[in-house]
């Protein structure tokens, strides 16, 4: 995947985007696997969250950098206290810098069955323009 963000220009940034944070909650923090397409209109992000809901989602883009996060909450099992897991319960967390001119007020965002999809529409002035050629 990695192949495809460089030659879409969409780079990973740090988390808190190179400016020292704090976490108020403890626990581990995920780095969601994320697939990106492109098309002539758009962008298309999918990233995968197991465990997070719609109202637990937040995405945000300010100053270019699209930023997921994600808050999962521990699966309780009825009184069965948990002798092994395999799957590792966290929050979410991964950020990128876009370099395409975006049209911010058409971005679509919708969570289905753990995959969240994330849809950036480019700005006219950045979609590819057909020059017609003229005889003479």
């Amino acid at each position: 995947m990695a192949e495809v963000e460089k030659s879409r220009e969409v780079k990973k940034q740090e988390a808190g985007g190179g400016v020292a944070t704090e976490r108020t909650r403890t626990g581990r923090i995920y780095m969601p696997n994320v697939d990106i397409s492109e098309d002539r209109d758009s962008l298309t992000l999918y990233a995968d969250l197991p465990g997070a809901g719609d109202e637990d989602v937040s995405v945000t883009l300010e100053n270019d950098v699209l930023t997921i996060e994600a808050k999962v909450s521990s699966v309780k099992v009825g009184d069965h206290r948990l002798s092994y897991a395999e799957y590792g319960v966290g929050d979410y967390f991964r950020a990128f810098t876009i370099t395409e001119p975006i049209d911010r007020d058409r971005i679509e965002a919708k969570m289905k069955d753990g995959v969240l999809r994330i849809v950036l529409p480019k700005k006219e002035e950045a979609k590819p323009k057909q020059i017609k050629i003229q005889a003479g």
